[in-house]
């Protein structure tokens, strides 16, 4: 998609700065903004209807704005509506000057990113400041990380920038009756200080009502366990550090909820606060299927279960699709194990590697769990109803 401006800037525009509005399409990763002149001298900026986006005078012909955003550009979701060049009239001939600005947008595609979503910092128990973990987790390849500290959202107001390595505002509401990571807000409560399951419901209402995403935390582990009553989240970190029984159990558990009706999708963490083994950073991953590698696309796609959880960033790799009553699974990087396909009737389908398999009419729900000795890689269920 393509946008072409031809503007000419008389003499008597000469000292002034103005503003050149153009429309910015849906669902945008990136703008790219190119524009020519044959004389004089012509600054150029960016801003949206409610901010300035940035400014890079006549220094650069080409500048990007958006998810990949030139140095001196803010780095932002691009939304659909008017968008405006900004002009900056510093030295026209007297005959004026024509300016050609062509503007490329880029469109959001769906592409497969890993992440690690339950990582601890200096500012709780872990062993490494936010920057550092965030060089770790570009080191081995991750795409995405959470910093979720206990009971701490202070480093959310100063999150480094490392090229490659989204940031997704997090922290861990470390209560004696459970866990849950809240993402997206970087302040999403004023206190903490509850007991009944009364006031716990009303806390989780009102972090939602800021518009945070609310995530239950290793609901299986004997050290610290969820045992509140309510279900009041909206998503199911069903695989905490190594694969061990409490993960196992969390798997039973979420199964329950999907056969009680219950559709909540599920993530995988590390839980990562130092280098001791057997927790290692990015062991589990969550991959996830997002239109752009910004916060937003991918909390919304991890929201709408467009996601699985691996062992590793080279763990196996899942992909299942449901078209027409037929269900096509592929599994990579997964020599060695078993696959099974799992519904609320029980064991749907047992296969290695890939499988065409017709949906019985009595399942609700289909989900791929590969395993050889242990677990190493869970999907998010497709429905049938």
């Amino acid at each position: 998609m393509k946008t072409v401006i031809n503007h000419f800037i008389p003499k008597g525009k000469e000292g002034t700065y103005y503003t050149i509005p153009f429309e910015m399409p849906g669902d945008i990763d990136t703008a790219f903004v190119h524009y020519e002149y044959a004389d004089g001298v012509v600054d150029l900026g960016i801003q949206e209807e409610e901010r300035f986006l940035g400014w890079s005078g006549s220094n650069k012909k080409t500048i990007s704005f958006g998810n990949q955003a030139e140095k001196g550009y803010l780095s932002s979701r691009l939304k659909a509506g008017t968008y405006y060049i900004m002009v900056g009239a510093y030295k026209i001939p007297e005959e004026g000057v024509t300016v050609t600005y062509t503007i490329d947008f880029i469109p959001k595609e769906e592409k497969w990113l890993s992440g690690d979503i339950h990582v601890h910092s200096t500012a709780s128990d872990g062993q490494y400041d936010t920057y550092t973990l965030a060089q770790k987790a570009k080191s081995i390849g991750l795409d995405f990380l959470s910093i979720t500290d206990h009971n701490n959202f202070s480093e959310n107001f100063y999150l480094p920038h490392v090229d490659g390595v989204t940031m997704i505002l997090g922290v861990e509401w470390t209560h004696y009756r459970g866990h849950m990571n809240i993402y997206g807000i970087k302040d999403p409560f004023d206190d903490f200080v509850l007991n009944s399951e009364s006031e716990m419901e009303a806390f989780i209402q009102k972090v939602r009502a800021r518009g945070a995403v609310v995530s239950v935390n290793h609901p299986k582990d004997r050290s610290c366990p969820y045992l509140w009553e309510s279900q009041s989240y909206d998503l199911f970190e069903i695989w905490n550090g190594p694969m061990r029984p409490c993960n196992v159990k969390a798997l039973q558990m979420w199964h329950e909820l999907l056969c009680s009706g219950k559709r909540v999708p599920i993530v995988g963490g590390s839980d990562f606060h130092r280098s001791v083994h057997p927790v290692f950073l990015g062991h589990p991953i969550t991959r996830v299927l997002a239109k752009s590698n910004t916060p937003e696309d991918i909390m919304a796609a991890l929201l709408a279960g467009k996601s699985y959880v691996t062992c590793s960033r080279n763990g196996p790799a899942i992909d299942l699709r449901h078209e027409d009553g037929v269900l096509n699974i592929t599994v990579a990087n997964a020599r060695g194990c078993t696959i099974r396909l799992m519904t609320n009737k029980g064991v749907g389908a047992q296969f290695r590697n890939q499988a065409t398999i017709s949906v019985d009419p009595s399942w609700d729900f289909a989900y791929v769990v590969v395993k050889s000795i242990r677990i190493k890689a869970i999907s998010n269920p497709v429905y049938f109803n």
